[in-house]
């Protein structure tokens, strides 16, 4: 038998509730496929799923608005007291943005997968 003319005959079955229902109708609509069975089959043996660990992105994250925190107080401290080149202090700012701009890259790039 080819695989066009197997006998489909191994029942497959699971629950859902209404909301998740309505949710695979949705995808499905937006494929264009009107068949709930093939759409779950195909689902099930090419559909892939992405569990992430984006600990390290919280992490990254964290650290970035320790730094903003950072670099706000120094810059109060350093116009205040007046012992440092403004011209540093837009080199901080400058390195800090370049820095949020890498984190946001990844955190664009994480958000589409």
């Amino acid at each position: 038998m080819t695989k066009q003319t197997q006998i489909r005959n191994v029942d497959l079955h699971f629950l859902a509730t209404p909301d998740e229902a309505a949710q695979i109708r949705e995808r499905m609509a937006s494929i264009g496929m009107t068949s709930l069975g093939a759409y779950l089959r195909k689902m099930a043996i090419d559909g892939m799923i992405v569990q992430l660990d984006l600990s390290d992105v919280k992490d990254l994250v964290s650290l970035l608005r320790r730094c903003s925190n950072n670099l706000n107080q120094i810059a109060r401290q350093a116009n205040e007291i007046h012992s440092i080149y403004e011209t540093d202090i837009e080199d901080l700012r400058r390195q800090y943005d370049t820095l949020w701009d890498s984190a946001n890259k990844i955190l664009s790039s994480l958000a589409k997968i």
